[in-house]
């Protein structure tokens, strides 16, 4: 199975990165905004320190003690907010401003720790884990409906105030926007992923209790997860013109695929004549000694014969088959922490 360490928490970006001109003191529009504004920052600054190590690959309990510095600040943000004041009896910024941070709150205090303790449970079937990653996509669309609001009630406040906005981009809000992006990419690339890795552990549970039924049953999920999953890629190609992720994904897939379709049936049909073996020889032991033909006795012999040769063979296959297995899988680890060492922005605030 693949090690949840991969998996990424979702966030989005929550940076709103106005320029002020001439700012000055609280007793001015500009410099009660630009107050809010320096607030917001620090608070942001601090929850991307956490996305950076939760997206480089650390599990989320590994990045608790960030999570929890990320409340704190958070609630100091809010305090600060808080302090602030109306600007000469208008408090419509100020409510905006601690109820978006109040929400940025209890986004990290609670739905990020419900998350912390899905990962527990994520890997023990695809449904955990869709609903895992689910749990974070619409938590990263209440932060982003959360800013959006935040973002107008600053615009609304500087219109009513004459103050001219020059809206931009910090090098903080372009890493948060482009590690909510990534990290998008790569909760979708990962549940193909996942999808058909999960049911290749269900086949080789049932390949181990020798239970033909559930072996077909797996191998014809398995190959339809693995088909499904080599169409979707056709839309996941490739993350600001970076492949690899997607190519090794191809491969894992198209491994699965060729799995299903032609070595688990061969593998199956090991246990099939094992099956028939098993009767004939039962057949024979049941006959005293004294009453077997020679014709009995090679039959016999010729059933043995056979289901060490079809041993012979599935042993064969079943070590080639794990070999590449392995070889896909590992290739996908090194790619995926590659891809994303690549593309994910670092910070530590």
């Amino acid at each position: 199975m693949m090690d949840s360490s991969k998996l990424l928490l979702t966030l989005t970006a929550i940076c709103l990165s106005f320029s002020f001109a001439n700012a000055q003191d609280l007793s001015t529009p500009v410099g009660y905004m630009e107050a809010f504004s320096k607030a917001h920052g620090q608070m942001n600054a601090t929850y991307m320190a956490y996305m950076s190590a939760a997206g480089h690959g650390k599990r989320a309990r590994k990045v608790e003690k960030l999570r929890l510095k990320t409340v704190e600040t958070i609630n100091e943000t809010r305090i600060t907010a808080r302090g602030l004041g109306a600007y000469k009896g208008d408090n419509s910024l100020r409510e905006s401003s601690v109820e978006y941070i109040t929400l940025v709150y209890h986004v990290f205090n609670d739905d990020y720790a419900k998350i912390v303790n899905m990962e527990e449970i994520a890997e023990q079937s695809f449904d955990e884990m869709q609903a895992y990653l689910l749990l974070q996509e619409a938590t990263s669309r209440k932060l982003k409906e959360a800013a959006d609001k935040m973002e107008e009630a600053e615009k609304a406040f500087a219109k009513k105030y004459d103050i001219q906005l020059i809206e931009g981009s910090s090098e903080l809000g372009e890493k948060m926007e482009l590690t909510s992006k990534l990290t998008h990419y790569k909760n979708q690339m990962f549940l193909l992923f996942f999808k058909c890795n999960w049911q290749d552990g269900q086949l080789t549970k049932a390949m181990n209790n020798k239970n033909v039924n559930d072996i077909e049953q797996a191998r014809s999920a398995l190959l339809k997860y693995a088909v499904e999953g080599l169409r979707d890629l056709d839309s996941l190609k490739h993350f600001n013109g970076d492949a690899s992720l997607a190519q090794s994904c191809r491969q894992v897939l198209t491994f699965y695929r060729k799995m299903a379709e032609n070595d688990a049936p061969k593998l199956t049909d090991f246990f099939l004549k094992n099956e028939n073996f098993e009767k004939i020889k039962k057949a024979f032991e049941s006959k005293p000694a004294s009453k077997r033909t020679q014709a009995d006795i090679d039959a016999y012999n010729k059933a043995v014969n056979e289901i060490n040769d079809a041993a012979n063979a599935f042993n064969r296959i079943n070590e080639q088959v794990n070999k590449q297995k392995t070889q896909v899988l590992n290739n996908w680890e090194d790619t995926d922490k590659q891809f994303t060492d690549r593309n994910m922005p670092h910070y530590k605030g």
